[in-house]
């Protein structure tokens, strides 16, 4: 599966991240306690650390092991966050993050619906899934509201050092043909 570079949805525009980016990606959530408190790396301390992140991405894309796409509102050409899918023969994980100032606004969900929809597409997909701390409420929301139906609790699972040094506890959620 090698997904498109470009997805829209009514409010959104995935595209793949470039380094002109890198400071709003910075500046909007790469550096921000709250929105990483629950992701696998830590706050950014500069700009230079997320154009490193950004090396990484534009790799993914070349060596198709992730497909991370930027998360563009089309009223304003606004970045809000990115969203990203790894494929594994019949299975896709997907991951996301979204700037604190745009929670709540149904982004995030938007952005994660039209990334299933594409996999769907796929003749070769028989299962979407992802996995969220237990205590990111929010996060479980998103993927419930996207149809995926929870599997249960992966017991010290991930890491999410802006939690703790130890693997946290993360819920299952899962769609599958």
């Amino acid at each position: 599966m090698q997904p498109p570079e470009i997805i829209e949805t009514a409010r959104l525009r995935l595209r793949p991240p470039q380094m002109e980016d890198a400071h709003a990606i910075f500046d909007q959530y790469a550096q921000d306690v709250a929105v990483t408190r629950h992701l696998t790396w830590r706050p950014h301390q500069d700009v230079e650390e997320t154009k490193d992140f950004l090396r990484r991405c534009q790799s993914a894309w070349q060596d198709t092991s992730a497909f991370p796409w930027v998360i563009i509102r089309k009223a304003d050409s606004q970045l809000l966050g990115m969203v990203e899918i790894r494929i594994d023969g019949h299975r896709v994980d997907l991951g996301y993050g979204i700037a604190r100032r745009y929670w709540g606004q149904g982004y995030t969900t938007e952005a994660v619906a039209a990334i299933m929809d594409l996999a769907w597409q796929q003749p070769s997909v028989y299962r979407v899934w992802a996995v969220c701390d237990i205590e990111n409420q929010a996060s479980a929301r998103v993927l419930e509201k996207v149809g995926m139906q929870l599997e249960g609790v992966l017991r010290r699972w991930i890491m999410h050092p802006n939690r703790s040094d130890e693997p946290r506890d993360c819920y299952c959620y899962a769609k599958t043909k």
